[in-house]
C-alpha cells in the first residue's frame, strides 16, 4: 500500500503525468468476444465498466478476477473478485453468467488462475475484451500477450478523464505514483518473462525520470 505522506502535485506534475497516463491506454475498438475478462484492483468502477459491457451484449460470459492485492490486503474484507461480482449482479449481470476467480494478487495471476479456472470448467474461449484501470492498459496487455499469446484480446477500462479519474479513495498523488510504478514494470518486466517487450517513446521515459526525481517513487520496483 503506498504512504499517505505524497509529493505536491502542481502543474508541471500534472504535465508529466498527463503524458504517462495517455501512453499507458491503448484506444482499442472493442469488439464483441467469447468473455469480458475483468482484472481485480482497487477501482470498483472496472468493475462497473465490465458489467456495462456485458449489459450491452459484448459477451456471453464475465469473468471476474482477484483476491487482496497490494491496494487492498489490510482494506477489503473480501477478495476483490468477490466484491466485483456483487457489484455486476447488482447491476443486473445474472449470476449464471459470471465466472469468479478470487485467489490472484497480481495481473500474471489474474491469467494463470483463470486459464485453471477455464480448463477446470471445459471452456475454451478465444477471445476477450480486457478491462482493467485507465492506466494499466498497456501493461495488462503485454502481460496478457506473454502468458496467453494465441488469444485476441482487447483492452478498455472506466471511460474516464485523466483530470477526473481521482476520487475520494484514489488521490491523483497515488495516481500518479502507480502510474509511475507500471510505466518502470513496462519496461523492466519483459526481461523477467513477465510480460511481453512494448516500445516507450523517449518523451514518456523523461516524463517518467522527472516525476521520480519529484518524488514519484514509492510504487517503483527495487
Amino acid at each position: 500500500m503506498l504512504q499517505e505522506n505524497q509529493p505536491k502535485v502542481n502543474s508541471n506534475v500534472l504535465d508529466l503525468a498527463k503524458i504517462l497516463w495517455d501512453y499507458h491506454q491503448l484506444n482499442h475498438t472493442l469488439q464483441p468476444s467469447d468473455a469480458i475478462f475483468v482484472l481485480g484492483s482497487h477501482d470498483t468502477r472496472v468493475a462497473e465498466r465490465g458489467a456495462v459491457l456485458w449489459l450491452e451484449g459484448m459477451a456471453k460470459y464475465l469473468i471476474l478476477s482477484g483476491g487482496l492485492g497490494n491496494f487492498t490486503q489490510g482494506i477489503w474484507d473480501e477478495p476483490e473478485a468477490d466484491k466485483f461480482a456483487r457489484i455486476a449482479m447488482e447491476m443486473g449481470v445474472p449470476e449464471k453468467a459470471i465466472l469468479v476467480e478470487n485467489q490472484s494478487t497480481n495481473t500474471g495471476e489474474n491469467i494463470r488462475f483463470t486459464q485453471h479456472l477455464l480448463e477446470k470448467k471445459g471452456l475454451d474461449f478465444r477471445e476477450f475484451i480486457v478491462v482493467q484501470k485507465p492506466y494499466m492498459e498497456r501493461r495488462s496487455y503485454a502481460t496478457f500477450k506473454k502468458h496467453w499469446p494465441e488469444k485476441t484480446l482487447w483492452v478498455t477500462s472506466p471511460r474516464i478523464s485523466f483530470e477526473a479519474y481521482p476520487n475520494e479513495e484514489i488521490s491523483m498523488p497515488i495516481v500518479i505514483q502507480s502510474m509511475v510504478g507500471d510505466l518502470q514494470r513496462i519496461k523492466e518486466y519483459p526481461k523477467k518473462g513477465f510480460q511481453i517487450h512494448q516500445d516507450i517513446p523517449d518523451e514518456v521515459w523523461a516524463a517518467f525520470e522527472h516525476l521520480v526525481a519529484l518524488g514519484f517513487d514509492q510504487h517503483l520496483i527495487g
